[in-house]
């Protein structure tokens, strides 16, 4: 047996690059008949759970909300999606947005469906109502370019407003495109690569990434992208948004 100690997955203090060639499968009760992988997680010093479902036959996904909202979005395949009695089949580049106190099925999933899933604990705000749940598809959704560039494009898939706590984004970066400085700021990111391939920079460590990497960036990690190859590089990305910097 061929044994390799190489991997392109590193863990910092503040950032980690996670690839798919270190994936170690977990068990994830009422999850069934299928691949689950934690890639982030508060063990690590995050404060979301980012995980990637693929399906085998006979999945299910059978849960509910309690302290934590939970966004999905298909990767690729299909799955059809039951959020408190709303019925939605869900195909690639779809998504549904599952707020606290609800539960969720999703049945009828193709084999190898890649699903991938972002967790976050709900802080209400007083006066603001719990968000609905919410259905949808990024090709609805506008991608108007970034700060001006056209080179970058930005799609914001969750409604902007203090209901929410969370966003959830899709950034492409045609190839050259780049981020116009070197981020440092109090948000923090779970992401998953899409499509394409780059350099990223964290923490001033530099690091090739590509399709189905994912990356964990803590609050003020500095940060840097720039899109390399003959594709566009696409991903998918949380943040936490709309409360207050410290606790009240």
């Amino acid at each position: 047996m061929e044994i390799s100690a190489l991997t392109r997955t590193v863990v910092k203090r503040n950032h980690a690059i996670i690839a798919p060639d270190g994936y170690i499968n977990s068990n994830v009760p009422g999850w069934t008949n299928c691949t689950v992988n934690v890639i982030i997680n508060e063990v690590m010093g995050a404060n979301l759970c980012q995980t990637l479902i693929t399906a085998n036959k006979d999945c299910r996904l059978v849960g509910s909300t309690k302290e934590s909202q939970v966004f999905f979005y298909i990767i690729k395949g299909k799955a059809k999606a039951i959020v408190s009695g709303e019925i939605k089949t869900l195909a690639a580049g779809q998504f549904v947005y599952v707020p606290i106190g609800k539960a969720y099925r999703f049945e009828n999933i193709k084999e190898g469906t890649q699903i991938i899933s972002f967790h976050k604990v709900y802080e209400k705000l007083e006066g603001y109502d719990v968000p609905d749940t919410i259905f949808g598809n990024a090709a609805d959704v506008a991608g108007p370019s970034y700060l001006g560039d056209k080179a970058l494009r930005l799609q914001v898939l969750l409604p902007d407003n203090l209901s929410f706590d969370m966003a959830m984004n899709i950034f492409t970066y045609d190839s050259g495109g780049h981020l116009p400085m070197v981020e440092t700021h109090i948000m923090e990111h779970g992401l998953m690569y899409l499509r394409g391939q780059g350099i990223y920079m964290l923490d001033h460590q530099w690091y090739p990434v590509k399709k189905g990497d994912s990356i964990w960036m803590a609050p003020y990690c500095q940060q840097w992208f720039t899109a390399m190859g003959k594709e566009p590089a696409v991903y998918i990305y949380y943040k936490n948004v709309n409360r207050f910097p410290t606790k009240q």
